[in-house]
C-alpha cells in the first residue's frame, strides 16, 4: 500500500466469467449456485475477485483456468458493470469477460467439483444481481462478432461437419439459415478445408468432416458469412 489517494473510498474490483458452449444445436451457458453471501444458493455465473498482484485479464485468465482446466480459452471482455447499488454486500465493480469452450473438452468431473451445470441460453433462470444482464451483453457481441470472426470454431471440435457449423451459427444468432447458401459460401472460404475423414454417427450415409485452418484465415482479408 503507498500513502497516496487515502482521502478516496475504496471499492472491490471483481471479474465475472461468461462461458458459451455448443451442444445438440443449442448455445449455452455455464452457471452454478452462489457460493457465499450475499445471495448464497442463487443461480450465477462464476468469477472472482482481482488480486493486488494481476491484471483484469490474468484475473479472467486464473478464474477460467480454475474453473475448466482449459488454457488458452477464447476470451473477449464484455465491459464494466458498475452501478452503485449491484451488490448488497460491498461496492463491487465488476469487469466481464466471455469464454467460448467445445463442451467435449470440458470435463464432467471438473463440472462436478464446482457445482456447475450448462443451460440452454433461452432458458436462463433468473441470476444473481445484474448478471442476466451481463449474458444478454455478451450474446450480442459475439451475434455482432460471428458473421466478422471465425469464433465458431471455439464452440467445435478439431474436426467438424458443415451441419454442425451451421447449428453454430444458428444457435448464437437465434434464426435459421439457408443450407444452400450456407454452404455455397463455405465454399469459398479457403480456411475452411474438407478432409478425407467421414463422420457417420448422424446418417448411414455419412458427411465429410472438414477443419479451420489458421494460417488461410490470416491470409484471407475478405472473411464474412
Amino acid at each position: 500500500m503507498t500513502k497516496f489517494y487515502n482521502e478516496y473510498s475504496k471499492v472491490l474490483v471483481s471479474v465475472d466469467c461468461i462461458i458459451f458452449g455448443f451442444n445438440e444445436g443449442e448455445l449455452r451457458v455455464l452457471i452454478g449456485k452462489r457460493k457465499m453471501e450475499p445471495g448464497l444458493g442463487k443461480d450465477s455465473l462464476y468469477g472472482g475477485f482481482v488480486r493486488n498482484n494481476e491484471s483484469v485479464d490474468e484475473a479472467a485468465n486464473r478464474v477460467l483456468l480454475g474453473l475448466t482446466g482449459l488454457r488458452n480459452l477464447y476470451m473477449q471482455q464484455v465491459g464494466a458493470f458498475g452501478q452503485v447499488d449491484r451488490d448488497p454486500g460491498e461496492r463491487v465493480i465488476s469487469i466481464v469477460y466471455y469464454a467460448l469452450i467445445n463442451t467435449t473438452d470440458y470435463d464432467s468431473m471438473q463440472q462436478k467439483q464446482h457445482d456447475v451445470h450448462w443451460v440452454n441460453i433461452n432458458d436462463l433462470p433468473e441470476l444473481y444481481s445484474d448478471h442476466n444482464e451481463m449474458v444478454r451483453k455478451a450474446h450480442k457481441m459475439m451475434k455482432d462478432k460471428i458473421s466478422r470472426e471465425p469464433i465458431s470454431f471455439r464452440l467445435l471440435p478439431n474436426l467438424f461437419t458443415l451441419t454442425q457449423l451451421q447449428k453454430v451459427y444458428e444457435a448464437v444468432c437465434g434464426e435459421e439459415v439457408d443450407k444452400r447458401n450456407f454452404r455455397k459460401r463455405i465454399k469459398e472460404m479457403d480456411f475452411i478445408e474438407k478432409t478425407e475423414l467421414i463422420d457417420k454417427t448422424s446418417s448411414k450415409r455419412g458427411a465429410y468432416l472438414y477443419r479451420f485452418n489458421k494460417k488461410a484465415y490470416k491470409e484471407d482479408p475478405n472473411f464474412k458469412l
